[in-house]
C-alpha cells in the first residue's frame, strides 16, 4: 500500500496533467496553470534583478526593447512582456522567464552584428515563454521527485548505503535520461519558433547562422557532451536553423 498510493499518484498526475500545446501542437505534461506560472515568472523577475544593474534607457536600452516588442508583438500572447538590458559585460547570456519577461545581457550584445542576429536571440527567448517551457520543466520535476519517493520505498527496508546507492543512480538515471533531453527539446523548439516569430516580424532568419557560428567559435573544445547537457551541441542548432531558415526565406 505504502508504495502503490505514490505509484498512483504518478499516473493521476500524467493522466490530468497532460494538455496539447497552441504553439506547437505538442503535448506536453503541464501541473500548473497559466496564471500561477505567470505568477511564479513575475516574482522570479523581480528577484532576479533586484540586485542587477539595469541600463534603464539609451539608444542600447531602446534597441533591445524595440526589438523584442516586435517580435512580442506577432506571437498572439498578450503577455505583459518586459524586456530588460542588463548591464554585465562578463555575461554572454539572455533569459526569459514565463510571462513574457526578457532580460539580455551586454556581454551578449557586444557579439551581434545587428538587429538580425539580436533578434535570433530575442526570439528564441520569447518562445521559451509561449511553448510554456517553464510550466513543463516544473511538472516534470515534480514527477520525476514521486518516482524516486515511489522508488525510496521500495527499498526502505534495505540499508543506508544500498538505499544511498539506489537513490543515486535513479537520480543520475532521470537527470540523463528524463530532464536533460527534455530540456535540449525546449531548446531546439525554442530555436525553431524563435525563428519562425522573428521571420513574421520582419527579421531575416538567416542571421542565426552567423550568431550561433561566433558562439561555435568561443564555446570551441570547451562543450560537454551533448547528452550530458541541458543545451544542444551548437552544431547540431545551426544544421537545424540552417535548413528551417532557407524554408522560410525560400519564395
Amino acid at each position: 500500500m505504502r508504495t502503490v498510493l505514490p505509484a498512483s499518484g504518478i499516473v493521476l498526475a500524467l493522466a490530468a496533467g497532460c494538455i496539447t500545446s497552441d504553439v506547437t501542437g505538442r503535448r506536453q505534461l503541464m501541473l500548473v496553470s497559466q496564471d500561477q506560472e505567470i505568477q511564479l515568472g513575475a516574482q522570479a523577475w523581480q528577484e532576479t534583478l533586484s540586485g542587477a544593474k539595469l541600463v534603464a534607457s539609451g539608444p542600447v536600452a531602446e534597441r533591445v526593447r524595440r526589438v523584442g516588442g516586435a517580435i512580442a508583438a506577432v506571437t498572439g500572447k498578450d503577455y505583459q512582456w518586459e524586456f530588460a538590458l542588463v548591464d554585465d559585460p562578463q555575461t554572454v547570456n539572455a533569459f526569459c522567464l514565463p510571462g513574457g519577461k526578457v532580460a539580455v545581457y551586454s556581454g551578449i550584445l557586444s557579439l551581434m552584428r545587428d538587429d538580425n542576429e539580436l533578434a535570433v536571440v530575442i526570439g528564441h527567448e520569447i518562445a521559451h515563454a509561449t511553448c510554456r517551457h517553464g510550466g513543463e520543466r516544473i511538472s516534470q520535476n515534480v514527477v520525476v521527485q514521486l518516482g524516486l519517493q515511489v522508488a525510496d520505498l521500495f527499498v526502505a527496508n534495505r540499508s543506508d548505503e544500498v538505499r544511498a546507492w539506489t537513490n543515486g543512480a535513479l537520480g543520475m538515471g532521470a537527470s540523463l535520461g528524463v530532464l536533460l533531453p527534455y530540456s535540449r527539446d525546449h531548446e531546439y523548439e525554442a530555436d525553431e519558433w524563435g525563428l519562425r516569430y522573428m521571420h513574421k516580424a520582419g527579421y531575416n532568419p538567416n542571421a542565426a547562422e552567423s550568431f550561433w557560428g561566433t558562439m561555435l567559435k568561443l564555446s570551441e573544445g570547451k562543450e560537454p557532451p551533448e547528452f550530458t547537457s541541458t543545451h544542444p551541441a551548437t552544431a547540431n542548432r545551426i544544421e537545424r536553423m540552417q535548413a528551417l531558415a532557407a524554408e522560410l526565406t525560400t519564395p
